[in-house]
């Protein structure tokens, strides 16, 4: 899953990169956790635009809010089928612009967190999709990220990994493509230029949310196996 990233590019160079009309002019987030608003973009009226949108789905038909924590991905393969997601992939696709996202490395009983981008901190977009929920006294418009099979490169960090889109063709293709143009780029990014590094274990907590997040710590040593066999289970056990 994809629980972190960084959206810190300048709103210009995203206003270029992703050809928006209306740009916000963003701060930088060097730990966007959900359930905090986001930037994402959509396509209405032939033009993309950007809005600022909650990090945590809340399907347009839930009775109420409760699931939106549970709901900040969703995977590709099952996206058409599941309730909670299918009329938003047909009819609500969104950019989620960033420009890299936190996974965390299981080590023994330690959890390290690495941070993946691409070289050079240059901007994309996860594939996202977006819901409006209106049994609140005002409206609540909500996002969620695509995941994948993780690339070989990076699947010993975790092995899902949000989708990931770089060039114009494919957000052109996710935002108002046909359905096969659509599936064909909910794959695992693949380019040479990905990168990843272990990052400060302080990027855990969600009131940390600053520039030395990004900065890469020395690689931790993996646990050493024991060669010791595991105790027999007790008589009654079950496992």
């Amino acid at each position: 899953m994809c629980g972190r990233y960084s959206i810190t590019t300048a709103p210009e160079a995203i206003r270029r990169l992703f050809a928006v009309s209306d740009m916000i002019n963003l701060e930088p987030r060097y730990n966007m956790a959900p359930m905090q608003r986001a930037p994402v973009i959509r396509e209405r009226d032939g033009a993309r635009h950007m809005d600022m949108l909650r990090w945590g789905l809340v399907p347009s038909w839930a009775s109420d809010e409760s699931r939106a924590a549970s709901l900040i991905n969703a995977r590709s393969e099952t996206v058409a089928e599941k309730p909670a997601f299918r009329d938003a992939y047909q009819k609500r696709r969104c950019l989620v612009p960033a420009d890299g996202f936190y996974e965390w490395r299981k080590l023994g009983r330690e959890k390290q967190p690495y941070r993946v981008s691409l070289a050079g901190d240059r901007p994309f977009a996860f594939a996202g999709l977006w819901e409006r929920w209106s049994k609140a006294a005002e409206p609540v418009e909500t996002f969620t990220l695509l995941t994948v099979e993780a690339d070989p490169r990076i699947a010993h960090i975790h092995h899902r990994m949000p989708v990931m889109l770089a060039e114009d063709a494919a957000f052109e293709a996710w935002l108002v493509g046909e359905p096969p143009a659509r599936a064909s780029i909910l794959r695992a990014y693949n380019g040479e230029d990905l990168i990843f590094a272990p990052v400060s274990r302080r990027v855990g907590n969600v009131r940390n949310d600053d520039a030395a997040l990004l900065e890469p710590v020395p690689e931790p040593e993996a646990p050493v196996a024991s060669d010791a066999a595991p105790p027999a289970p007790r008589q009654g056990s079950l496992f």
